[in-house]
């Protein structure tokens, strides 16, 4: 079984490699900055650069499922028929919509260590509790995420006039049938261009992690900036390459769009 994780380590490793966009074997850094500051190996700082920008994405992407179901969620509790559900959806969204990230990040990262050392020392263990980064960065970027997500959510399911639930009704579907086959399609086409913004922010949103040590894009070109001292040089390729997760999202998001809106095309 070990030789096996390691086959598959290595294969994921050889993966990543071929598929570097910076440092791989077609890699911007590899075919045009072979022999400067930014060179791939041992040479520059293409290495560091790209494992920041890895980071970023997974960061950004393991993020996006998590705020969108709790979003979605939330967005549910605060049309529910149940007064206390509305009140704490609604805390819910005036607290992470409120407070700014950075001091959401910085509640999360030290909060959750400090709840979990709490908890261990009731349990008897009195050592220290270190939370990893990567996770407090994409948990609380996931709240606020979640939080502007719900309305969004929200505006769109209020844009579905009542007649489509009652539409479920009267064909004998349940609840969760009725949200599934009428609303949910109908939800996505209209919460779409609210929800491509907010993926936009998030993308954006991300360099907040570095201020906790993950080595994101801004910090790798930040640690670069404070050896070399070329800080204009590193921080407008951090600026491109933000640029460029952003135009790849743009044509992402046009295609997803026309895919959503197919059947009203075709009509």
């Amino acid at each position: 079984m070990g030789g096996l994780f390691s086959a598959l380590g290595s294969l994921w490793t050889w993966i990543g490699y071929v598929f570097d966009p910076l440092c791989g074997p077609a890699g911007l850094f590899t075919w045009f900055a072979p022999s400067t500051i930014l060179a791939c190996g041992d040479t520059g700082w293409g290495d560091e650069i790209a494992s920041g920008l890895k980071v970023t994405v997974a960061v950004a992407l393991l993020t996006l499922p998590i705020g969108l179901v709790i979003g979605f969620l939330v967005a549910l509790g605060q049309q529910s028929e149940e007064k206390s559900v509305r009140l704490a959806a609604g805390i819910y969204t005036t607290i992470f919509r409120g407070l700014p990230e950075l001091l959401t990040l910085f509640i999360i990262y030290y909060g959750m260590q400090i709840l979990i050392q709490t908890l261990l020392a009731y349990a008897g263990y009195d050592g220290r509790v270190e939370i990893n980064a990567f996770f407090a960065g994409m948990i609380a970027l996931s709240v606020v995420f979640s939080s502007y997500c719900s309305e969004v959510l929200l505006s769109a399911f209020r844009a579905i006039p009542k007649g489509q639930y009652e539409a479920g009704d009267a064909l004998g579907f349940h609840r969760g049938r009725t949200m599934i086959l009428i609303i949910l399609p109908q939800l996505v086409r209209i919460a779409l261009p609210g929800l491509a913004n907010l993926w936009m922010i998030l993308l954006k949103d991300t360099s907040y992690v570095s201020i906790i040590g993950l080595a994101d894009i801004l910090r790798q070109t930040g640690v670069a900036v404070k050896v070399t001292k070329e800080a204009f040089l590193f921080y407008t390729v951090a600026c491109g390459l933000y640029l460029a997760l952003a135009i790849i999202s743009s044509f992402g998001l046009s295609y997803v769009e026309r895919w959503a809106k197919r059947s009203e095309v075709r009509r």
